[in-house]
Order: structure tokens, then C-alpha cells, then sequence
């Protein structure tokens, strides 16, 4: 779980704005929860602690969900693991033997772990492969950055890290790895550090460029489009709907969606009457964002650009996915 700025950061994975999760659940006694972003197991642990309550939790790398054994053994039968997208929530519940669900959590974005091990990519922090994936499989974002044009590099990263001078990086990447592959954490860091200047105390230069590529390889806002309609599928009435972003990008999907999914009218004026629109799906709980407190903010960086938004489901029938 990290902002834009978590690539460089130094913390040690911390659930974020936990309180305000639990509370925006408002758990019931043997309610089942899914914990479709399990990572280290922060919520679902909190979750755990409310009784007779049970656990789905998803997470698509492998790592997450055999870190988690210790913590299903600890909860004797009410933790379920299972590796697989967060979009696939739904699904993965009915494949259980459930068809509704009293609560969804959803904590989109990277972990500190997957930061924190070179390995993965993730992070300028160290020197590493350039990979980025989540799964652990396909495409690399060291493949990405090496078969992309020019144009398409530019657009991917003027869109998902919107990078402003992302036109004089993918021109110096595209000339780079002409000269050799850029497979490297360090050395894509390097090419993006001489373009984009920096003064002390501002982010990394290179760190929406790797926010832009991890979103690519991942498909995080495609997955976070297609996990808001599954959630809105499997919750009965009543049951919450809890989302932690950590950039505008993800923030605003979901704002958008929990906006027009409470909708009651789509507009109008005094000359073209408001149109009628579906049932609202949901009733917001939080009508802002709720972001952390400074003690949380100053204890855990990563906590800065946290925020919350929630909403509870109504009987209405769940609407069709956008094709």
C-alpha cells in the first residue's frame, strides 16, 4: 500500500488508515468479509479480530498469499487465501460457496513488501530487475519499455503517472536502449534522473515514470474498474463497500463510480428535465474523501496520500459492466 512517492520511501508495511477501515465496515458478529487486496495481511487480521467474523483474501502474488499461512493457521478455519486478481472477487467467493457478501476491502496499489525486495522491481530504492509484476508473470515492465514506440511510451507515461515532461523521457529511453536493453531498476532511474530535474525535498524524478509503468504492466485501473462492479455483484443490501487509493487516478475512479452509483437523477436544468436513472446501488457513508490524521501521516509516510471513501449497498439489482 503506497502513494506516489512510495517507490523511494523507506517503511516497513503498515495497514493504512486501519481505524477508519474497521469503523467505515461497521462489522457484524459472523459477518463475511472479502479482503480482496490481502498483501500482509493487516485488514484481514483487524477483521479477524471482530467475532465469529470470516476472511476471503485475494491477492494475485504468490508471495502475499504464502505469507499469509501463519495467520490462516492462527484463525482456525475463518481466513480463506486464495491467489488470484482482485477483480475476479466475485467469482472467487462463489467458487467458495458464497453468492453475497457482507463487506469488501479493497487497498489498491503496491505493498511495502513488494517495494522493499529488490527482486520484484518496484522500487529506484535498489538496483534490481525491471520488473514490476504483481503476479509474478507476463509481460515485464523491462519487455514494455522495450518493444513500446516512442509515442506510445510517452502517452503510457503522461497517463498513469502524469508526467509532464514524459515526451523527453521516452525520447531518451527509446535512444538508450538502442545502445543497450534497459533491464535494470537503477539504470531506467538514471535515464529518467537526467531529464527530469529535481529540487532537495521533492520526489525522486523517476518516481512517476515507475508508478506509470507498474500500472501499465499490472492493468491496476482496468482491475480497479472491474473490482468496484464485482463488489457491487456480491454485496447483499446493507453490506459495505470500503476503498483505500493512493493516487489521484485510482482516487477518482472510484469517486466517479460511487458518484453515479448513488445518483437518484443524472442532472438537467429548467429548460431539459433531470433524466431518470436506475435505482442508486449505493448510499455513500463518506461524502469526501477521508485521508489519515498527521500522527499517522508523520509516523508512516505512505499514509500521506491515503484515502478512504466508503459506501453501503442498497437492494437495488447490481447494473451491467461496461463492456
Amino acid at each position: 500500500m503506497t502513494g506516489t512517492d512510495a517507490a523511494g520511501g523507506p517503511a516497513r508495511h503498515v495497514p493504512v488508515l486501519l481505524a477508519e477501515v474497521i469503523e467505515a465496515l461497521a462489522l457484524r458478529p459472523g459477518a463475511l468479509v472479502i479482503d480482496a487486496t490481502f498483501g500482509a495481511g493487516g485488514y484481514s487480521r483487524a477483521i479477524l479480530a471482530a467475532p465469529g467474523t470470516q476472511v476471503i483474501g485475494i491477492d494475485r502474488d504468490p508471495t502475499a498469499i504464502a505469507g499469509g499461512s501463519a495467520l490462516v493457521a492462527e484463525a482456525k478455519g475463518r481466513l480463506t487465501l486464495v491467489q488470484d486478481r482482485f477483480s475476479q472477487l466475485d467469482q472467487v467467493a462463489a467458487t467458495l460457496g458464497h453468492d453475497e457478501a457482507d463487506a469488501v476491502v479493497l487497498d489498491i496499489g503496491v505493498s511495502s513488501m513488494q517495494i522493499d525486495e529488490a527482486g520484484r522491481g518496484f522500487s529506484f530504492r535498489f538496483d534490481g530487475p525491471l520488473d514490476m509484476r504483481m503476479a509474478i508473470a507476463g509481460e515485464s515492465a523491462a519487455d514494455l519499455i522495450a518493444r513500446l514506440p516512442e509515442a506510445e511510451l510517452a502517452d503510457l507515461i503522461y497517463t498513469y503517472g502524469e508526467e509532464r515532461l514524459s515526451r523527453h523521457i521516452a525520447r531518451a529511453i527509446v535512444r538508450e536502449r538502442a545502445l543497450e536493453p534497459i533491464v535494470t531498476t537503477r539504470r531506467l532511474a538514471d535515464i529518467v534522473a537526467k531529464v527530469v530535474r529535481s529540487k532537495p525535498g521533492d520526489i525522486h524524478p523517476a518516481t512517476r515514470t515507475f508508478q506509470a509503468l507498474r500500472i501499465a504492466v499490472n492493468e491496476e485501473l482496468a482491475e480497479l474498474e472491474q473490482a468496484l462492479a464485482a463488489a457491487e455483484r456480491i454485496l447483499k443490501s446493507g453490506g459495505r463497500l470500503v476503498v483505500v487509493t493512493f493516487h489521484s487516478l485510482e482516487d477518482r475512479i472510484v469517486k466517479q463510480f460511487l458518484v453515479e452509483r448513488s445518483a437518484r437523477t443524472a442532472g438537467g436544468s429548467r429548460h431539459v428535465p433531470a433524466a431518470k436513472v436506475p435505482d442508486p446501488t449505493f448510499l455513500l457513508i463518506t461524502r469526501k474523501a477521508v485521508a489519515a490524521g498527521e500522527a499517522e501521516s508523520t509516523a508512516n509516510p505512505r499514509a500521506r496520500s491515503a484515502k478512504l471513501r466508503a459506501a453501503e449497498r442498497t437492494g437495488a439489482p447490481a447494473r451491467e459492466a461496461r463492456s
